[in-house]
């Protein structure tokens, strides 16, 4: 009998181990094919403001910058299928200075909108996040918003 309920709680407690197992992710890096690396890492250095950091192995074509921590976007200039960029395929990036941005984003002649589609609008979403949405030069579409982590 001691077996049994010894093999029952055993049994029980591995069960509940696996069931409350989880990973903990973290992204590592999101990856963009573009036709001009050079362009598109203008524009994520210059318009982004973001950090270019070495590919590895020093490859043309691949231009990598960090956007937080570890977390990485990667360009990769090569030969791909056109496809439609959909709004909502996007990358989002938040920062708590969105004003700025969009002054910056003016100040340098960069379109956005709001989730609608109005141009030079912002959203405000039912949470009180702030966002607005602009493409880089592939017209891949970039949310950026004041969401707190």
């Amino acid at each position: 009998m001691k077996k049994i309920l010894f093999a029952f709680i055993f049994l029980a407690g591995t069960t509940l181990l696996a069931q409350a197992q989880t990973f903990d992710f973290k992204i590592d890096h999101f990856a963009l094919v573009v036709e001009d690396s050079d362009i598109s890492a203008d524009f994520y250095a210059n318009i982004l403001k973001l950090e270019e950091t070495p590919h590895p192995d020093l490859k043309p074509g691949f231009r990598w910058f960090i956007v937080s921590g570890n977390s990485q976007i990667h360009l990769i200039e090569k030969e791909f299928a056109p496809f439609e960029k959909n709004k909502s395929m996007h990358l989002c990036l938040s920062t708590q200075d969105l004003d700025g941005m969009i002054a910056h984003l003016e100040k340098n002649n960069i379109m956005y909108w709001d989730w609608p589609g109005k141009e030079n609008a912002v959203t405000l979403r039912t949470d009180g996040v702030r966002q607005i949405y602009i493409q880089d030069p592939d017209k891949y579409w970039i949310e950026i918003n004041t969401a707190k982590h």
